[in-house]
């Protein structure tokens, strides 16, 4: 018999949520961790918990095919449930031979574009017919989030068919005016690669690729805009230069050319974000940096001149662009963000001291 611990995952995700957390770490031997407006918390009456112990918590709340899975690949991604609380989506792992977990809060309650906090533009996207959009930024941004609040307008706002492809699924959509069907990578379909070869014969008109992971993948995504669909997706890159390089790199040498001109009759927009701490010490602002596939734009991919696109973006204001910097120097004068976390999460510190008007190298008591 084993013994016992003094707290049920359901209990823990219940005091994950009461707090604002958004992700609950168990690991072998540890407490359990909760990351609160981005840093990892204790709770101080909670002890170690014992590797046989864990593994049967976490086995508790997985179905046996879950657990064969796992065991077969030792790696699984899904979700869990948790009544009048929420969902979230679940990772478990086996570090140092034992098992471990994590747990991402994902609310049921949909937020809007402006909830977010996050720029007009974005929410225009939702009004397209057609094209590639995609959302980029580190893990934990809030990609997902930003996503399903563009899904959510369309379903609310157009009679569409959209089809979802998730790993796993995160927020739920209840078909509104339109009729949203959400695919789930190990349960509903093989692979991402897989259910966009066969997407295009389900008469979708707004198609969701959770993460575009690898090539077949995104050639695939690619295709679909080009075919008259509406396209979404995420990546991993820390702005829009990169995410344009990213997807174009993934191909062969020899196919980079083409797949330009591709992308460059496609895109309609880069989202990137980050989430950074509010000022007052409670919650994160998402800090935010926008393109508009203008002509310009489109000119500057078609040429292989993506490292050109910053300077679009200062100049293309009146589209909606901006800069990551120049919304940080934003958040930073509405009294958001710090002027160390503002100046932490620039790549360009000094373009933030700009902005603030500062030319002397110092910005308050920070110097760059």
């Amino acid at each position: 018999m084993l013994e016992s611990y003094p707290a049920h995952i359901n209990e823990l995700l219940s005091y994950l949520v009461s707090v604002g957390g958004s992700d609950l770490h168990l690991s072998a031997g540890s407490p359990p961790n909760f990351r609160v407006d981005g840093d990892l918390t204790q709770r101080e009456d909670l002890p170690p918990i014992p590797p046989r112990v864990l593994q049967e918590m976490v086995y508790s709340v997985l179905t046996q095919s879950q657990r064969e899975r796992f065991e077969e690949n030792l790696e699984l991604d899904t979700s869990y449930s948790v009544v009048n609380l929420g969902r979230f989506r679940m990772n478990v792992l086996r570090q140092r031979g034992s098992i471990g977990t994590v747990f991402r809060f994902i609310p049921y309650q949909i937020a809007s574009v402006e909830e977010l906090g996050l720029p007009s533009v974005v929410s225009s996207f939702a009004e397209l017919p057609r094209g590639l959009v995609i959302v980029t930024g580190p893990t934990g941004s809030g990609k997902s989030t930003t996503l399903a609040a563009i899904v959510d307008q369309i379903n609310s706002s157009r009679p569409s068919h959209i089809v979802t492809i998730e790993d796993p699924i995160e927020f739920l959509h209840s078909s509104k005016r339109s009729l949203v069907d959400q695919r789930e990578v190990g349960t509903d379909t093989k692979s991402f690669a897989s259910a966009l070869r066969h997407v295009l014969r389900q008469d979708p008109d707004v198609i969701l690729v959770g993460e575009m992971r690898d090539l077949e993948t995104v050639s695939s995504a690619i295709t679909a805009a080009e075919t008259g669909h509406l396209v979404m997706g995420s990546l991993h890159t820390q702005d829009a230069p990169q995410a344009i390089d990213r997807m174009i790199d993934i191909f062969p040498t020899n196919q980079q050319s083409q797949v330009r001109i591709q992308l460059a009759s496609t895109i309609q927009g880069i989202v990137t974000q980050q989430l950074l701490p509010h000022a007052s010490g409670r919650g994160r602002v998402a800090a935010v940096e926008v393109v508009v596939g203008t002509p310009a734009v489109r000119n500057l991919i078609r040429e292989g001149k993506t490292h050109q696109i910053y300077s679009a973006m200062q100049a293309g204001a009146q589209f909606g662009m901006q800069t990551m910097d120049s919304c940080l120097a934003k958040l930073h004068q509405q009294g958001k963000v710090t002027l160390k976390a503002a100046l932490s999460a620039s790549s360009s510190p000094e373009e933030v001291r700009r902005l603030l008007g500062s030319g002397n190298g110092v910005v308050g008591n920070i110097r760059i």
